[in-house]
């Protein structure tokens, strides 16, 4: 029986990518989507992670359909982007509270299966810019560094139990969220990769899938960077 995975805000970008790419390897895979319907293929819970009892639901209602959730990939995140002499509070403590305590909020809930199973693998999808910082992203940037702290006291709580917690920083990647971008901040950012190009998210995907895998038994508390170089020495 394939190992069922649990991937939060798994309808578009990275989570959608990573999702297809475990279904292409076998396993059993949820997503997370606020509302609407599960994209093509796909099995879909209704899920807000700012809500612990939407969370303790979701995980309830994947355990009766499908069984124990073996693999968390935390990737549900919002921005609110900002200058930090500008920013309302609100906009500080809302994407905190989506991006590092939702994750929080779903790794609670899903130790429990994987304890009594002594098994399961949590990847947070965190950022290259949770450790280099950025200009207008201190809510951002600090809730993407956090998800480090948050992946390595699991990986020291839990790793006698056959627990692992890893996380991947992307860098920038051709998503929704970067095509927003002005050609001129685009320009500037490819001549600060070294690789000179943007990640698909299909390649982030990959990593995420490797952390999850039996050949990654032995890797925990890793902060892996797939970010073209540009994160280099943080």
């Amino acid at each position: 029986m394939s190992r069922v995975v649990l991937v939060t805000g798994g309808n578009r970008g990275i989570g959608l990518a990573t999702a297809r790419e475990f279904a292409e390897r076998g396993y059993t895979v949820v997503v997370t989507h606020r509302s609407g319907e599960p994209p093509e293929g796909l099995h879909g819970v209704i899920c807000d992670v700012t809500d612990s009892a939407a969370v303790d639901a979701a995980f309830s209602q994947v355990e009766a359909e499908h069984g124990p959730v073996e693999i968390v990939v935390a990737n549900a995140g919002t921005t609110r982007d900002g200058l930090l002499m500008r920013m309302p509070e609100d906009a500080f403590t809302e994407v905190l509270d989506a991006n590092l305590t939702g994750a929080w909020r779903v790794t609670q809930r899903a130790v429990r299966g994987m304890v009594k199973a002594r098994f399961g693998r949590f990847v947070y999808i965190s950022s290259v810019v949770g450790l280099t910082g950025a200009p207008g992203q201190v809510n951002y940037a600090a809730s993407k560094a956090g998800l480090v702290g948050l992946a390595r006291s699991v990986a020291r709580e839990l790793g006698g139990r056959g627990v692992t917690a890893n996380v991947v920083a992307p860098g920038y990647v051709d998503t929704d969220m970067t095509s927003e971008l002005t050609d001129k901040r685009r320009e500037e950012l490819m001549a600060s990769i070294p690789l000179g190009r943007q990640a698909a998210a299909g390649e982030i995907a990959k990593a995420v899938a490797f952390l999850a895998s039996d050949d990654a038994a032995y890797v925990t508390g890793a902060v892996l960077p797939v970010d073209g170089g540009v994160g280099m020495g943080h």
